[in-house]
């Protein structure tokens, strides 16, 4: 379970610096759309990152309980 947790706090930095990386050059991070703008790095990415993020904190409580 500790390894699972870890994974999901590594994905949620790595998703982090994509959307930090994205807003800088949007075609880095979605070079396989057709139209690259920061609006779809946030959308793509940051869901990504709430996700992630709440999975990992979910995993604490259950780890908790």
């Amino acid at each position: 379970m500790d390894f699972i947790q870890r994974l999901f706090l590594y994905m949620t930095v790595t998703a982090v610096l994509c959307v930090v990386l994205g807003l800088f050059n949007p075609w880095m991070m979605l070079w396989w759309e057709d139209v690259q703008n920061r609006k779809k790095v946030i959308k793509v990415y940051g869901t990504a990152v709430i996700i992630c993020y709440a999975l990992y904190w979910g995993l604490n409580l259950i780890q908790i309980v």
